[in-house]
């Protein structure tokens, strides 16, 4: 299952409440570190970027994983990873579609009283 940034941008729009504007940098932003891969070492993070994380995290975009290795001094060695939750970015795309095409149909239903003259608002 391939995720565009489209994809992304409008889960995050939706789930987030933020404009598309702020929604595809965000996305832009996430798809560049994912790039081809569905899975992305959290050390390439820095600290004002992992705060994004934890929001997508928070909202189910994304998922944690961690790894623990022993290395040859008998220590252990913890290696943290993001995902890209795909169907719950779908899923939230589809509900973002949804809300704008309510949105959508209730601002043309409004624009009926755009057309009423204002001299009948004051008649009864």
């Amino acid at each position: 299952m391939i995720i565009t940034l489209e994809d992304l941008a409008m889960a995050i729009a939706a789930r987030v409440d933020i404009d598309m504007e702020s929604a595809l940098k965000d996305a832009n932003f996430v798809m560049d570190l994912f790039g081809f891969e569905d899975r992305i070492i959290d050390n390439i993070l820095e600290p004002e970027d992992r705060q994004l994380f934890y929001i997508l995290e928070e909202e189910g975009m994304l998922l944690t994983e961690r790894e623990e290795t022993t290395i040859y001094d008998g220590r252990s060695w913890r290696t943290h990873y993001w995902f890209l939750n795909k169907e719950a970015i779908l899923k939230y795309k589809e509900e973002g579609r949804g809300k704008r095409e309510r949105r959508r149909r209730e601002e043309d239903a409004s624009d009926v009283y755009k057309e009423i003259p204002e001299e009948l608002w004051f008649s009864r």
